[in-house]
């Protein structure tokens, strides 16, 4: 047996909520601490490992997070276990071969301006909402293949954007509601309201 160095990667997958997407999950860290909501193709530039994946007809959306990739497939596909054996090979000769999985340099280009990073110039409660879905409902919604994130809060209002399975899941909107929108307003008074922006 020749070893060229390379680890060998293993992939193995989860269902989440929303039964248009499915979890790939790797034994290698791919974006760490980080995501990348790649919604179309034509925001694939960021991403040469989505840019690949959206090669397969049946992949319509591509949602990369720390150690795993969320694929969304198109309607018209019948079932996820007709194709996961494919996409699971690709991924695993993709990822032992080396391939890029993120571009930063492009992803600073794309200027994603939704984000749960405090920033200096956010007030009180933003910085507490922010804190608040980057300690409690990252990690949630991460095991379901999905991510929210901080869009604005204006008026007791907090807007948030439903990325990779929590996008287009049909519990995502009583997982807003009934725990976000619930856990916001008993641990920051002042929002009264919790609404995702639609993509």
């Amino acid at each position: 047996m020749i070893t060229t160095g390379n680890s060998i990667i293993s992939i193995y997958t989860e269902m989440t909520p929303n039964p248009e997407t499915m979890k790939f999950v790797a034994n290698k860290l791919l974006y760490p601490g980080k995501s990348l909501d790649v919604a179309d193709e034509t925001l694939a530039t960021a991403s040469p490992l989505a840019k690949e994946l959206f090669s397969f007809p049946f992949i319509k959306a591509v949602f990369i997070a720390s150690n795993f990739v969320t694929l969304t497939k198109t309607p018209d596909t019948d079932d996820w276990q007709d194709v996961i054996p494919t996409i699971k090979t690709f991924l695993q000769e993709y990822l032992e071969n080396g391939g890029v999985v993120v571009n930063d340099e492009e992803v600073a280009k794309m200027k994603q301006e939704a984000t749960n990073t405090v920033s200096a110039d956010d007030d009180d409660i933003v910085k507490r909402v922010k804190e608040l879905l980057e300690n409690y409902v990252k990690p949630a919604v991460e095991m379901d293949g999905g991510a929210i994130q901080f869009k604005s809060y204006n008026d007791g209002v907090v807007n948030l954007m439903l990325q990779g399975s929590c996008s287009g899941c049909p519990s995502s909107m009583v997982t807003l509601k009934a725990g976000i929108e619930g856990m916001m307003k008993r641990m920051i008074p002042e929002v009264k309201e919790v609404v995702a922006e639609a993509e």
